[in-house]
């Protein structure tokens, strides 16, 4: 399963349609501010499997925390902003282990990062809308194997 994982689109709709088209993800992960890219995303590709969580800078709508069980692993997903990730990962890092997360993706800082910690796979893709360069994440899950990369637009 290939998951592409953005966060932080900040209306930028154009180039987040433009990644999906060139990647073709089985999954699309929005982590967070401006969730409505990911509608209008899904509005423009019915097909697309997506799912997200808010920002601090999104609506009241989704929740701010989701976590999914894809291939035998646990994925915890959050914009961050809760765990206030711009001071560090430390609050993340309990809330992933409360989670019993094998991976725990964020955003908000538009810092790309990835990082092990006490078992725990912690994966930013940075910002796909203001970025500089702009960025997104892209998962590999295969039979119990886990692989994260980012990549430039």
């Amino acid at each position: 399963m290939n998951i592409l994982v953005v966060s932080d689109s900040h209306g930028n709709t154009d180039i987040l349609e433009e990644t999906v088209l060139r990647v073709r993800p089985d999954l699309v992960l929005h982590l967070g501010d401006h969730y409505s890219d990911l509608e209008k995303l899904q509005r423009r590709c019915p097909q697309l499997r997506c799912i997200g969580v808010r920002g601090n800078c999104d609506a009241p709508g989704p929740e701010e925390t989701r976590i999914l069980t894809l291939e035998g692993k646990t994925l915890l997903l959050t914009h961050g902003h809760r765990q206030q990730v711009k001071l560090g990962l430390d609050r993340l890092w309990f809330a992933a282990r409360e989670a019993n997360a094998d991976l725990c993706l964020y955003g908000h800082t538009h810092i790309p990062a990835q990082e092990q910690e006490g078992g725990i796979t912690f994966f930013n893709p940075g910002s796909i809308g203001r970025g500089w360069p702009p960025t997104y994440g892209l998962i590999t899950l295969d039979s119990g194997y886990l692989r994260t990369e980012i990549f430039e637009v």
